[in-house]
């Protein structure tokens, strides 16, 4: 349906379209700050939430691709002599 500036079905849709990611970016800022609570509650406890950011990043990997940046990572690391 086009949107016509100052007309009923277009502009109440646009209005439910904008409502609803509004709705959903406060849902995902509120998140967030429950993420942020959890990172500085496992620092509290010892663990490091820089790794565990990384950690989080790579468990969402493709694993194939996982694997092969670990074999390249591993490779120049040998290659510059830091294993």
């Amino acid at each position: 349906m086009a949107i016509i500036p100052g007309t009923g079905a277009g502009a109440e849709q646009l209005q439910q379209f904008i409502e609803r990611i509004e709705r959903l970016e406060e849902e995902k800022r509120a998140l967030m700050a429950d993420i942020k609570d959890v990172y500085a509650d496992a620092k509290a406890t010892g663990f490091e939430p820089k790794i565990m950011r990384q950690i989080v990043r790579l468990r969402g990997m493709d694993r194939e691709l996982l694997n092969e940046q670990d074999e390249l990572l591993t490779t120049y690391r040998t290659a510059l002599g830091l294993v």
